[in-house]
């Protein structure tokens, strides 16, 4: 016999909001580099980030622009399965892979430009302060919709690093995404430098940083003071919960956290927090399948976050403002 007894979906109350706002936006995203994982480097999941960056080189320079094609492609189609709307993805512009992955994701996006608005971020995934890098950089800029980078690539030279790419995207009239604060300690202090140098550049609302989970390391007083600055800079933050919720545990004493972007503070204080899936079937996140529903989730869950109109936000509007759209 059936229940007549209805009861409160609050999954699908959100769900059906986010189609009535113009559907997903992925804000964030590795794409080229998507499934990447294998039964054969599945075995050092655990190495440290370092290794790890080695073993992504690895793969970049022995890709194809057809293989990249490939993972690009199938990536999009899990994303306009889900109702994605708008998709962001960085692209690796570096000395090793070259051009390769630049041409795989034009092809892809000629392909897939009718189901879903595709954006492109270029990534200079070993930084800007050499000339070799500085110029494969140079030509990911210029065909890139938007400017991206690592800030840690270049430590201890953040500032350097920062002042390159923020003139660079100045001059081009582009949007810029950066990795700030993702590994959840207390001595980082890349959002705040980010902030100061989006306001010293005169990019006041072009500049999206990616992750800010540091900022949960810090003190509530020093927490309240860079939101204040990032909201004079106008800045975007970008939560991609699950692919940093497997922070490393540490010694280090802290306010009691989760290791997830504090979207509910943020909002407080004016700073639009959008959504993204970051690394999907990679060595950095096997098994991250890329469901947009499961980083939202998390968002709420992990910050005990439940104002559903700006969770829908997040999911939407937010999102159309990191990647520029109208």
């Amino acid at each position: 016999m059936k229940s007549v007894v209805s009861f409160y979906d609050l999954k699908q109350e959100i769900l059906e909001k986010i189609r009535e706002n113009g559907g997903w936006v992925n804000a964030h995203a590795h794409l080229d580099r998507a499934y990447t994982i294998t039964e054969e480097n599945f075995k050092l999941v655990n190495s440290k980030r370092h290794e790890k960056w080695m073993l992504n080189a690895a793969i970049r320079k022995s890709s194809t622009v057809e293989s990249i094609y490939a993972r690009i492609a199938k990536s999009l189609e899990l994303m306009i399965s889900q109702g994605v709307a708008a998709t962001i993805s960085y692209i690796d512009t570096t000395p090793d892979v070259q051009d390769k992955a630049i041409k795989a994701a034009q092809k892809a996006r000629d392909v897939y430009k009718s189901q879903m608005q595709i954006k492109y971020i270029c990534l200079p995934a070993y930084g800007v302060l050499t000339k070799e890098k500085k110029e494969w950089f140079d030509i990911g800029a210029e065909f890139a919709d938007l400017i991206g980078s690592t800030l840690k690539t270049d430590s201890p030279h953040e500032s350097e690093h920062l002042e390159i790419v923020l003139q660079k995207a100045k001059d081009m009239k582009k949007m810029v995404h950066i990795h700030v604060d993702e590994l959840n300690i207390p001595d980082e202090h890349e959002t705040e430098l980010l902030a100061k140098k989006t306001i010293e550049f005169g990019m006041q609302g072009k500049v999206v940083g990616i992750h800010g989970i540091s900022l949960n390391a810090r003190p509530k007083q020093e927490r309240e003071r860079i939101y204040t600055l990032m909201h004079k800079a106008k800045m975007i933050m970008v939560a991609c919960p699950i692919s940093w919720i497997d922070g490393w545990r540490s010694e280090v004493l802290t306010p009691t956290h989760n290791s997830v972007t504090p979207a509910d503070e943020m909002t407080a204080f004016g700073i639009p927090v959008a959504i993204g899936i970051d690394n999907l079937y990679d060595i950095f996140k096997p098994m991250n399948d890329g469901n947009m529903w499961n980083d939202l989730r998390l968002l709420m869950e992990a910050n005990r976050w439940f104002d559903i109109d700006e969770i829908v936000k997040v999911a939407t509007v937010n999102g159309r403002r990191a990647l520029g759209i109208t």
